[in-house]
């Protein structure tokens, strides 16, 4: 059966790359220079759209000088 709703994984990473984004001061636009992935897509991840590969992960976290680890972990607030 096909999923018709992302994972809560998906969901954690939507969260947190809104968060880590704002928190930089970057707009969309700004990461998606910074990151080299277009400003679309990064939208779509932030709305939990998107399933990206491990090598987005990994140009995300980079652009915003994180390990890719704290992009996909859940806050200590969503246990």
């Amino acid at each position: 059966m096909k999923r018709t709703y992302p994972g809560a994984l998906r969901e954690i990473l939507a969260t947190n790359l809104r968060r880590m984004r704002v928190e930089r001061g970057l707009t969309q636009e700004a990461l998606a220079d910074l990151s080299e992935i277009d400003r679309t897509y990064i939208s779509g991840i932030e709305r939990g759209l998107r399933n990206l590969s491990i090598d987005n992960l990994e140009r995300l976290a980079r652009a915003l000088r994180l390990e890719p680890w704290q992009l996909i972990r859940r806050s200590d607030g969503d246990r």
